[in-house]
């Protein structure tokens, strides 16, 4: 009688191995990281900064997430000191600086020497940071509505509700919470005077 060929160790293992699905987030450390809402949050995040990327350099214009929000808060809070804007928009401290730079360089705000604190800076957005918010609205706009199109209507309200909920229960737990801007002593009345080097 003929003898049969030896099939190798090997290969003998690996056919007598049942088939195994993948490991999971939950096979290796009990979590699922698609469900866990920080990082849902993280990617939603990403996005959403994709997306503002886009829309404003379709329109042409030079201006980060950040450097949006401190322009639009100098709008609506004239002669808001650097420090005070940080705690509105929840930016940290020590860089709002290198945003506030940033907007001044490109001609949108000007900083402003207090009239009651010669050290404080109050900043005022110049005619060119106004017609630049102006001409963002239908982008931002445009950038919120792609963002949410994936909801209905009903779904995007409660979202943004829930989202708001979260954010005003958590604010303490940043390492940047916001806060209320001050309430201005005095407007702003000259710009600075440049700083010698």
């Amino acid at each position: 009688m003929p003898k049969t060929p030896k099939t190798p160790k090997t290969q003998k293992t690996r056919a007598a191995a049942p088939a195994r699905p993948p490991a999971t987030a939950t096979d290796r450390g009990g979590l699922e990281l698609e469900g866990l809402p920080g990082h849902l949050v993280r990617r939603l995040h990403q996005v959403a900064v994709a997306l503002f990327a886009e829309e404003i350099d379709r329109v042409g214009a030079d201006l980060t997430p950040v450097q949006y929000a401190a322009l639009a808060t100098v709008e609506a809070h004239a002669g808001i000191d650097q420090a005070s804007l940080a705690g509105v928009i929840g930016y940290d401290r020590t860089t709002i600086g290198g945003v506030v730079e940033r907007l001044e360089a490109k001609g949108l705000i000007h900083r402003i020497t207090s009239p009651s604190d010669r050290r404080v800076r109050q900043l005022s957005i110049t005619a060119e940071g106004v017609a630049l918010l102006r001409s963002l609205v239908a982008p931002v706009r445009q950038v919120q509505d792609r963002l949410m199109a994936p909801l209905a209507v009903a779904e995007q309200a409660t979202l943004v509700r829930l989202m708001t909920k979260l954010v005003h229960a958590t604010n303490e737990l940043s390492r940047t919470p916001t806060r209320p801007a001050p309430p201005l002593s005095a407007a702003p009345t000259q710009p600075a005077t440049p700083r010698r080097r």
